[in-house]
């Protein structure tokens, strides 16, 4: 999979104009209303532009008039531009390097079916860069969609693609179109968790059906499934021991064979009272945070890493003193694949800046836009201020 180098938004939100490094750790700090959120829905949408759902995400989200920069704009239509940068490796030193970019507006394209108000797609393009050299990859206007293929020609894929539709989200011919193919699917391979529920009906505290899962789900809902797979198909438990230990000394993850169904429970220290058996915490009785440090765990911990995990304000029922472990978890996670963290908790901030060696980056609001404190528009550091 490709590693992200950059990512670029313009018009969406608070979001004006604004471009950033991403590396393999890159942590976002910001009071509430700051625009944090923002910078992880648009990431959220350039993953839907794979998956086909880019214009239901919008619709979902208010709609075109709800997501557009609400400041001053130049002359000329409304457009949210989406745009991200992907490398080879890690360390951004591969010869070829691929841009993807989706530009979206209100009024509908001459000759596309469209409902007025409807999120629409005005351009998407994909290029790939060796040096100074460009090329063409995917170019959508309006209806029209050309690619280049294996043979390194130019050919019409569509001519007919409805205003909603994306071109990357329609195209899976991986024989035909290895290049386009590659970047499509490491964008569907991201994940985002922000949605860890914990209340009494979250699919954390149900048994999940007992199936090998190398991933934890963007719900959690197959938490119980991830774990027993650590310990019952991969038998290596020495990360996930090590992060509930650090987290809560003397505290024990049990983890049945499963049946049909997949489970797990917890033995804390406090509660053994020898010669009686222990006694296992199901799910269902876990403490808030002990359940959501448990689903991070899930997700920073698994068997196989997507190719990037972005985690939304993670500190949400976490007690203070659970930031250290919790950083530990997420620069371990960051040595296998790429994490991004959006958090108004300054003590995880600088406890991930301390043990991933990293400076987080702040976020504040100038007359309704969000910058990064210190930085010019594309992401350059001022290192005076």
């Amino acid at each position: 999979m490709l590693q992200i180098a950059s990512v670029s938004i313009a018009g969406y939100r608070s979001l004006r104009s604004i471009r950033f490094p991403v590396g393999s750790l890159t942590v976002f700090l910001g009071q509430n209303g700051a625009g944090k959120t923002n910078l992880y829905r648009a990431l959220q949408l350039l993953h839907s532009a794979a998956a086909g759902t880019f214009a239901r995400e919008i619709a979902a989200e208010g709609g075109m008039e709800s997501i557009l920069w609400a400041g001053v704009r130049r002359k000329g239509p409304a457009r949210a531009i989406f745009s991200v940068d992907l490398v080879a490796d890690r360390d951004h030193s591969a010869l070829a390097t691929y841009n993807y970019a989706i530009e979206a507006g209100i009024a509908p394209p001459i000759a596309a079916a469209a409902f007025p108000l409807e999120p629409q797609v005005k351009q998407e393009n994909l290029a790939s860069h060796v040096g100074r050299r460009g090329t063409t990859l995917l170019e959508r206007r309006g209806p029209l969609v050309k690619a280049l293929n294996e043979d390194a020609r130019m050919v019409t894929l569509s001519t007919n693609l409805m205003a909603s539709e994306t071109a990357l989200g329609n195209l899976d011919d991986a024989l035909m179109f290895p290049d386009q193919r590659l970047v499509r699917a490491t964008l569907l391979d991201w994940r985002f968790y922000h949605d860890l529920r914990t209340d009494g009906a979250s699919p954390l505290r149900q048994p999940c059906l007992a199936v090998t899962s190398p991933t934890l789900a963007s719900d959690g809902s197959n938490l119980a499934a991830v774990l027993a797979t650590l310990a019952h198909i991969r038998q290596d438990m020495n990360e996930l021991d090590e992060a509930i230990g650090d987290a809560f000394p003397g505290a024990q993850l049990v983890v049945p064979v499963p049946g049909r169904l997949a489970t797990f429970g917890m033995i804390f220290r406090e509660f053994v009272f020898p010669p009686q058996q222990p006694r296992v915490f199901e799910p269902a009785e876990l403490s808030d945070g002990t359940l959501r440090y448990l689903a991070l765990a899930g997700a920073l911990l698994a068997y196989r890493l997507p190719a990037f995990i972005a985690l939304n304000e993670p500190e949400g029922s976490l007690h203070p003193d659970l930031m250290e472990p919790l950083a530990r978890m997420i620069v371990r996670a960051s040595k296998r694949t790429q994490v991004w963290v959006v958090t108004h908790s300054k003590l995880l901030a600088e406890a991930l800046g301390r043990e991933g060696k990293i400076e987080p980056l702040t976020l504040v609001k100038d007359k309704g836009e969000t910058r990064i404190r210190g930085a010019d528009l594309n992401g350059a550091r001022d290192e005076d201020e």
